[in-house]
């Protein structure tokens, strides 16, 4: 069996062995509820807030304005339902952009359907949205504005501080989702000026199923779950010990980004060798340089990326584009930047994590040349 090489860290990473033992003490031994007065919560409680500060001091934020979630799709929800609830009084517009992962689409689009209005901004070749498009949506009745932080798919990192000074400008509610982001690049949520900011944990080496959502001190949402009054009344639910001090420990790490540097020398040597190998038969996607320092879009003019992957079963990577009764389909983000059909129907996305290796890197070249050239 040859060897397996995972180039899809954008879409899960594996649990850092940090992460892990830092877990293992709430698999066997530590079982109250956080919420229990006793000996048993209180020591649950204690490495909730914990891991809770954790999450808070990667963001820049002060503790009180974490939530933990399950997820980077309920911490948007969360916010998007939450802010149309709470301040329908004020209107019932919402921005966003048409590279936005499914997270923010789908609930607009479910929003839309209760009468909200929705308006979907365009980027720019290389995936960026230009803030005065932004700016020249804004209406009397605008709400909230979502852009993501980076881009998923092409890596392509969004002008958040420029559209956060308009929000406060115009005296309406921004949030980012920044699942894709987290570790890879430095986020601080005062210098972004941001309202809201979605983390995801499978992004940052955490597990699945845990997430946390920045929520500026002094606003007020309409919880997404009812319940009792978990995370201060903001999301309800026991408290899920053992993810949340996952993901405490997993911010923690992110701190330090100092592997960063290598993933992206590894990114730039693989780019650099496709294009050697492949010249003109070969484009980019993505903004060149503002991009993620871990993610590489590429398009194999003439091939279909979903057949390419089929016959690299080794290789772990993701496609812009789907094949379905004949017909490619390019993803909305590649349709948004204009991508042209014969290029993106060819479209990857390889994208590198701390165990990237150089050996992965020219072993991917080498197989990928062994069937398209």
């Amino acid at each position: 069996m040859k060897q397996q090489i995972y180039l899809d860290f954008n879409a899960s990473t594996p649990i850092a062995p940090e992460v892990r033992e830092t877990m293992m003490p709430y698999i066997d031994g530590h079982y109250g509820n956080p919420s229990a007065l006793h000996f048993a919560g209180v020591e649950e409680k204690r490495a909730v807030e914990y891991a809770r500060n954790q999450v808070a001091s990667l963001l820049g934020a002060a503790s009180n304005e974490i939530i933990f979630t399950s997820g980077g799709s309920e911490s948007n929800n969360q916010v998007l339902k939450g802010v149309v609830e709470r301040y329908n009084h004020k209107g019932n517009h919402i921005i966003t952009t048409k590279i936005e992962h499914p997270a923010i689409l789908n609930p607009c689009k479910y929003l839309e359907r209760q009468g909200v209005e929705v308006t979907y901004v365009g980027v720019d070749r290389y995936g960026k949205v230009n803030p005065i498009d932004i700016e020249k949506e804004i209406k009397s009745n605008t709400i909230l504005i979502s852009v993501m932080h980076s881009n998923n798919e092409v890596g392509t990192l969004q002008p958040i501080a420029e559209i956060g000074q308009i929000a406060r400008n115009h005296d309406v509610l921004f949030h980012t989702d920044a699942s894709q982001s987290t570790g890879k690049v430095p986020l601080n949520v005062q210098e972004l000026k941001v309202d809201f900011l979605t983390i995801a944990g499978h992004k940052v080496y955490a597990p699945k199923g845990v997430g946390a959502l920045y929520m500026r001190d002094g606003l007020e949402i309409e919880s997404l779950i009812h319940g009792a009054g978990h995370e201060n009344g903001r999301r309800a639910g026991t408290e899920n010990v053992l993810l949340n001090v996952g993901l405490g420990q997993a911010c923690k790490l992110a701190e330090n980004l100092c592997d960063v540097e290598e993933i992206q020398a590894l990114r730039d040597d693989l780019w650099e060798q496709l294009q050697q190998v492949f010249g003109n038969e070969i484009s980019l996607n993505g903004h060149p340089k503002e991009r993620l320092p871990n993610t590489l879009s590429v398009n194999f003019i003439n091939h279909i990326g979903q057949d390419v992957l089929a016959k690299l079963p080794e290789i772990a990577a993701s496609t812009g584009s789907a094949c379905h009764s004949g017909e490619v389909t390019l993803s909305s983000v590649l349709r948004a930047m204009e991508v042209k059909e014969s290029e993106g129907k060819g479209a990857i996305r390889f994208s590198l994590g701390r165990t990237t290796t150089k050996q992965e890197i020219d072993e991917t070249v080498v197989l990928l040349r062994m069937i398209l050239k």
